[in-house]
């Protein structure tokens, strides 16, 4: 990373001061262009998984602050690049997904952007595109001799996504080999196509960036830009998004949105100021009160955060059923509709029923939460690890809650 620059373009000090700003290709030259027009700007997501994660979430803010300060915002959905996958710092090869999958996938992906962004024909209302567009209509010899010439394996061998496999000594097929060719020819595409001038994406995307900025000099004679935000861990130092339960996704039909809401509503006292700036539409001097407030004032900023970072994703009206559910869980004991709910079989193990609930990962992980006092049906301590839950435990509703300390609840119908 290098020293953050002072910027006059509003998109940009606004980037800055939120807490997004990671790397720039040339930050003095994309300053000036985003003070004299409308920049038209991309980042990429492929369709590896049904819905995308909260870790995607600050990709998804960065599109919506540049339609906020008018600028043209691009998705582009990897339709084409999903079938050859990202090798990005991973130690093994990514799974191919069949073509159904694919398209089960992108499908899925389309509907998270539609509380992030306004989509039209204005000038800089949001477009969505798929790379395979273009991707898979794509000759190998003359892909070879247009595009392929300008690319040396020396400095491919240099990127830190590659050389970490190789160092490692780590397969790497040619297949992973192409995926940084494939990502560039994108970014000279979206410009061909939509003047797109501009690709943003997380750090650990740079060397494919760079890639992309430099065919767009060869082939184009046109400067390119790219704009990096930080790869994001919490205050304690975990990669941000994951849980005992597995990632934070995105849909709806993935993850609810009380389940979201509290994801945010859980975060860490020394996360609060820079989550808000990061995904909320909160205004700064609002931010600085609230970061600032202790003990239970801090619990209120918490459901603040919960509260606005839930209705960009999920809807203003979900967002309040949301943090409804949780005032009159946590407040009155009850049993709100809104909690997550199973439907499965009864009687069955209170270990087994635990972690079809999402409440542990592991019956071991149950046993230790029965030996703490931490698991509860209907609000009553479980204390023996064997208990057989039957339909004698469900309530007058015809169903049951099962807690895992004071913040995880889910309801459980039988089938």
């Amino acid at each position: 990373m290098t020293d953050t620059p002072i910027f006059k373009s509003d998109f940009l000090r606004t980037f800055v001061a939120r807490g997004a700003y990671y790397d720039c290709s040339a930050p003095q030259d994309l300053d000036e262009l985003f003070a004299k027009e409308r920049v038209t700007a991309y980042i990429g997501f492929d369709c590896t998984a049904p819905s995308l994660h909260v870790g995607h979430a600050i990709q998804a803010m960065t599109l919506r602050r540049l339609q906020q300060a008018g600028h043209k915002p691009i998705v582009v959905i990897g339709g084409g690049t999903t079938k050859v996958g990202d090798p990005s710092f991973r130690n093994e090869a990514r799974p191919l997904l069949s073509d159904e999958q694919i398209e089960t996938n992108k499908a899925a992906i389309r509907k998270t952007f539609a509380n992030f962004l306004h989509f039209g024909d204005g000038p800089n209302d949001a477009i969505m595109v798929d790379n395979a567009e273009w991707l898979d209509k794509l000759e190998y010899i003359p892909f070879l001799r247009e595009i392929g010439r300008h690319f040396s394996i020396n400095r491919m061998l240099t990127m830190e996504s590659v050389k970490a496999k190789i160092d490692n000594d780590l397969p790497f097929s040619f297949l992973e080999f192409n995926y940084s060719i494939m990502q560039a020819y994108d970014f000279v595409e979206l410009y061909r196509r939509y003047g797109c001038r501009l690709q943003s994406s997380g750090s650990d995307q740079w060397g494919n960036v760079v890639s992309g900025i430099e065919l767009g000099r060869r082939v184009e004679g046109v400067q390119l830009f790219g704009l990096t935000t930080p790869l994001l861990t919490t205050a304690s130092g975990a990669k941000m998004g994951k849980t005992a339960a597995g990632a934070v996704w995105l849909n709806p039909d993935m993850r609810s949105p009380y389940e979201y809401w509290q994801f945010w509503r859980n975060t860490e006292d020394g996360d609060v100021g820079r989550f808000l700036r990061l995904f909320t539409d909160l205004p700064e001097d609002e931010i600085a009160r609230l970061e600032v407030l202790k003990d239970a004032e801090l619990n209120a900023a918490k459901a603040i955060l919960a509260t606005e970072a839930t209705a960009i994703c999920h809807g203003r009206k979900a967002a309040e059923q949301a943090r409804e559910t949780a005032r009159r869980t946590f407040e009155e004991g009850a049993m709100a509709e809104g909690l997550p709910t199973i439907t499965t079989s009864l009687p069955q193990g209170i270990l087994t029923l635990a972690v079809a609930c999402g409440l542990a990962a592991s019956n071991s992980e149950v046993r230790k939460l029965i030996a703490n006092n931490g698991l509860r049906i209907n609000d009553a301590p479980v204390t023996d690890p064997k208990l057989i839950v039957g339909l004698g435990a469900l309530t007058k509703d015809g169903v049951l809650k099962l807690s895992s300390g004071k913040k995880k609840h889910v309801l459980v119908k039988p089938a």
